[in-house]
């Protein structure tokens, strides 16, 4: 086994990121050995933002984020991405490990999304710090977790994409154990990175790489656009800028999606709602200049650059 004594006396820094419902804060109880975070298992104590809890296990700093739950009816995905993003900087000066919390038992296309969303949100550098945890290991009785991942094809490209890597927690027992063993994972993996840990240079480093693609289709489909919107002028005259700011902020939206799932990275085949959700936010503002309307769209990096 690789020696980890060089950063003995560093904190580990874990994300949870997961849907909501498959025990993200739960996990996060089971590493610290304590009450830190709300339970998931009440609707009423579902995590809305990103909270941080520290702690000394097995002789180790530990620093555990829980991020609010994918797919939360209560928030649009933009607003759930734009929380989970602002945890790197809960992380500072970054994570050493992204926990993909999936849950035994309710592997669905939503599971299948949510690990896509991780990857497309943090990019190829983020897969070198992401492992799966899955919850509820009890529900596996006699079979090992090998076997079970054995009989998804699913499963088994999500553990791929995660370099491997995975770990169980059984819910019905207080084994430490399965903690240290957790870390060790980590710590492994934190020895094969470097020692290093995920930063946001390389969040923007993945960022930009969607943004570069995106303005590249833009001017491919610029001659459709402009069709469209000669159109709209000779239908509507002057009254066309509210149906104009549409159509420029639909290409804009088809672009971004298009340049998600043309990445290498996040080309595998997932739901049309996907590529939607990780669109930037933006914002049509319509002037009127000497009768000549143009729409100005501003995006905004939904993460804390300091």
């Amino acid at each position: 086994t690789e020696s980890f004594s060089a950063m003995d006396s560093d904190e580990r820094r874990i994300v949870l990121v997961g849907k909501t419902g498959v025990g993200k804060s739960a996990a996060g109880n089971t590493i610290l050995g304590r009450e830190a975070f709300e339970s998931e298992l009440s609707p009423s104590c579902l995590t809305s933002e990103c909270h941080k809890a520290k702690g000394n296990v097995d002789g180790r700093k530990v620093a555990v984020n829980d991020t609010p739950g994918l797919f939360d009816t209560n928030f649009t995905q933009e607003e759930v991405l734009n929380r989970i993003k602002m945890c790197i900087s809960l992380s500072a000066p970054g994570p050493h490990a992204f926990l993909v919390v999936l849950q035994l038992g309710r592997f669905t296309q939503e599971e299948k999304d949510t690990v896509q969303m991780i990857q497309t949100t943090f990019g190829e550098d983020g897969a070198k710090y992401t492992m799966v945890l899955f919850t509820h290991g009890d529900q596996l009785k006699k079979q090992t977790i090998e076997n079970f991942i054995s009989e998804s094809p699913d499963l088994i490209a999500i553990i791929r994409k995660c370099g491997n890597r995975y770990h169980v927690f059984n819910n019905e027992i207080k084994d430490p154990k399965q903690i240290s063993q957790l870390l060790d994972k980590i710590d492994k993996m934190t020895v094969v990175n470097g020692g290093g840990y995920y930063t946001n240079a390389m969040f923007m480093k993945a960022e930009a790489a969607i943004e570069k693609e995106k303005e590249r289709l833009l001017k491919e489909m610029e001659a459709q656009k402009q069709r469209e919107l000669d159109k709209l002028r000779a239908k509507y005259g002057g009254r066309a800028t509210r149906e104009k700011c549409k159509v420029q902020m639909r290409y804009h939206y088809e672009a971004r999606a298009r340049a998600e799932k043309s990445n290498d990275f996040t080309s595998a085949p997932v739901g049309d709602r996907c590529s939607i959700l990780f669109s930037l936010i933006f914002w049509g503002f319509c002037l009127a200049v000497d009768q000549q309307w143009t729409c100005t769209f501003n995006s905004k990096f939904l993460i804390n650059s300091n």
